[in-house]
């Protein structure tokens, strides 16, 4: 299937410079992007905790991120669940109901020992969550003197209190009242009969872990497109690799501006896509390349300009035909999927069309003017300079 004829002919380099410009201009401002206003980074990256919550009555999310502002989670967000009414995902920025004040007062207090017992606290840990803590001490407790240690601490201990974790080793476990219990707390104070019974589903990434992902997730794109560059290097030669590069560069930086414009969060699935939209990007690239490298053979004595333009024409019906059809798959995933695929769809679709335009304007015209300044030049410096010995030489390979 063809949407040109194959013998069509397209002069793009005529507009390579206006390009590169709008290139450049639109790069500089997605960088700008990445200052102001910043990266909406998602709980992947800068920590929090999220829960999906069920309530038994009517509750709009207008409704819900009042009260959720009314009992201190002011910086909670609240997103609808599709197809099910009266379900919400609720994000806030707090991992743990157990501050670090909080965790010096009870290891304070229990450093003064647990009543009945001759135990001594050898050590206290706290999960990340804040909803459990795990003793060990010297000696045998009875699980509810520990618990009314806690108490007196001012600890929030659950119900069901603290129950012993093997035998011989004098380690115990107490269930804390952590931020999925707080908030179900509250809701059913201000929203009665309407609140949720619990969290149906209840996650937490600590600030820390966050940080980690994200550089992580920073340096798996930039080792990507520094392996690639190495690839293009070794199957083509040195004239085409830095321009797949910035291409890439170029097509995720702009996705990525133009998801920070739209308020989009950025998570581990965004980053995903991007490190698709980096691959669809290259591959698209590389045909284009091959098809230059199989045009110059062929194109003896043709400028570089000349071949780029019939390589292009060639291979215009496969990249509008890829394109068009991977872009009509993602919009299903776009128009019926869930928020996470949603947003994975539309940052395919964003980068599918910048990848494109890329193949065309940013990496051809890069190899080009390498090819015009530093291969070519030089060869034909070579070859008309007037000492007779060298252009000989030259005429003869």
């Amino acid at each position: 299937m063809e949407f040109f004829k194959h013998n069509a002919y397209f002069d793009f380099m005529r507009l390579r410079r206006t390009n590169v410009i709008i290139s450049l201009i639109t790069f500089s401002l997605a960088i700008g992007t990445y200052f102001f206003p910043g990266p909406n980074w998602g709980l992947d990256f800068k920590g929090g905790t999220e829960m999906q919550l069920a309530f038994s009555g009517n509750v709009s999310a207008a409704e819900l991120r009042t009260t959720m502002a009314t009992i201190g989670h002011t910086a909670g967000e609240v997103l609808s669940v599709d197809g099910l009414p009266n379900q919400y995902i609720v994000r806030i920025g707090e991992v743990s109901a157990v501050s670090a004040a909080d965790k010096e007062r009870i290891r304070t207090r229990l450093r003064q020992g647990i009543e009945g017992s001759r135990a001594g606290v050898q050590e206290t840990k706290f999960s990340p969550g804040g909803d459990k803590i795990t003793l060990r001490l010297s000696d045998s407790a009875e699980p509810e003197a520990i618990r009314a240690a806690l108490v007196e601490s001012g600890a929030r201990v659950r119900e069901s209190g603290c129950r012993a974790l093997t035998q011989g080793d004098n380690r115990y476990e107490c269930a804390l009242i952590g931020i999925a219990d707080d908030v179900i707390t509250g809701l059913r104070r201000e929203l009665g009969e309407r609140a949720p019974e619990a969290a149906l589903r209840v996650e937490w990434v600590g600030p820390k872990a966050g940080a980690q992902l994200r550089d992580s997730a920073i340096k798996s794109l930039l080792f990507a497109m520094a392996l690639i560059m190495v690839y293009i290097a070794f199957r083509f030669d040195l004239r085409f690799a830095p321009g797949a590069v910035i291409a890439m560069f170029h097509d995720a930086i702009i996705t990525a501006g133009i998801l920070i414009l739209l308020r989009k969060e950025f998570t581990l699935t965004t980053v995903a896509a991007l490190l698709t939209i980096v691959g669809y990007s290259v591959n698209d690239t590389i045909v284009v390349y091959d098809r230059i490298r199989e045009n110059l053979g062929r194109m003896r004595g043709k400028s570089m300009v000349e071949v780029i333009n019939v390589s292009t024409s060639q291979t215009l019906s496969r990249t509008v035909l890829t394109s068009v059809v991977t872009a009509m798959s993602v919009m299903g995933f776009l128009i019926w999927g869930t928020p996470v695929i949603r947003d994975f769809a539309l940052t395919m679709i964003i980068g599918i069309a910048i990848g494109t335009y890329s193949s065309i304007y940013v990496a051809a015209p890069v190899t080009e003017w390498l090819d015009r300044h530093y291969f070519r030049a030089p060869a034909e410096k070579a070859a008309g300079t007037p000492r007779g010995g060298r252009v000989g030489a030259a005429k003869k390979a």
